[in-house]
């Protein structure tokens, strides 16, 4: 399994697939192995597609000291320069979108395309969970067995009909979620960075071409967070998936990918 120095920590990454670099970003206290294979090999057919777990999750270094979003965005920008790759089109899930649009304002000139999935801007212009899905989030995992984590998880991710439809899948997962678990400091660290996230003024500053999108029943970050997004960013194209939830990557993947492949490749960096 790789590991590169990327600025002041050993970050694990995986590389798929040949042709415009696609850099791929992982949510709260989840490693890459929380990316669907198949969706990465879907994506590899089109992209030379990076995976990476985030500072705090899966094979990456662990530091316990304060995180942000900005040092998230940085972590993966030295990723990239560690790989040698100069301009990737960048996109985020979740906190993964926070740190994508914090990429794309730090980075600019290094963000082809951004695609912010299930995710929000956060701070007072931002639509908060409702109360029961933080309370889910929120609640201590000391001496919690980790797949009861994830599977008390799964109604913050996905409808209800596909939880009682999919759930052999769901289990079959389980087993690749854990071999690397985040510890419960580690996701508490990544939690207490999603605060850092100041984005809303400067969004207006982003250039590159923009897909918001996500499930319209998202119980996690509400979809009229991504509605916002569209409405800041110039230019933002939105998508909204009628019946998907925040994991709209796994629920609905046949109609992400109907969307994201073509709006990446309209917005080829060779052109």
């Amino acid at each position: 399994m790789p590991r590169i120095k990327a600025g002041d920590v050993q970050l694990h990454y995986d590389v798929h697939g040949s042709g415009e670099p696609l850099l791929m970003i992982m949510g709260l206290g989840a490693s890459s192995a929380a990316w669907d294979p198949e969706l990465v090999e879907e994506l590899a057919r089109s992209f030379r597609t990076v995976t990476f777990d985030n500072r705090g999750t899966g094979q990456s270094d662990k530091p316990d000291v304060p995180y942000s979003i900005e040092m998230f965005a940085d972590d993966a920008a030295a990723l990239l320069d560690a790989l040698n790759i100069r301009r990737a089109h960048i996109f985020g899930v979740s906190m993964g979108g926070m740190i994508s649009q914090e990429f794309a304002l730090r980075h600019a000139n290094r963000t082809g395309s951004l695609t912010l999935g299930c995710t929000t801007a956060g701070g007072a212009h931002s639509v908060p969970p409702p109360p029961e899905s933080l309370k889910v989030l929120t609640a201590p995992r000391e001496g919690v067995p980790p797949e009861e984590i994830i599977r008390r998880g799964w109604p913050l991710s996905f409808t209800p009909e596909y939880i009682r439809s999919h759930r052999d899948e769901l289990e079959a997962r389980i087993p690749r979620m854990l071999e690397y678990p985040t510890p419960p400091f580690a996701f508490k660290r990544q939690l207490e960075g999603t605060y850092t996230l100041k984005t809303w003024d400067r969004l207006p500053q982003i250039k590159a071409p923009t897909l918001v999108i996500t499930g319209a029943r998202d119980v996690l970050i509400p979809a009229r967070n991504s509605e916002l997004l569209a409405e800041r960013i110039p230019g933002a194209r939105l998508h909204l998936i009628p019946n998907a939830g925040h994991g709209f990557t796994t629920e609905a993947r046949d109609e992400f990918l109907q969307v994201f492949v073509p709006f990446v490749k309209s917005n080829s960096m060779g052109s």
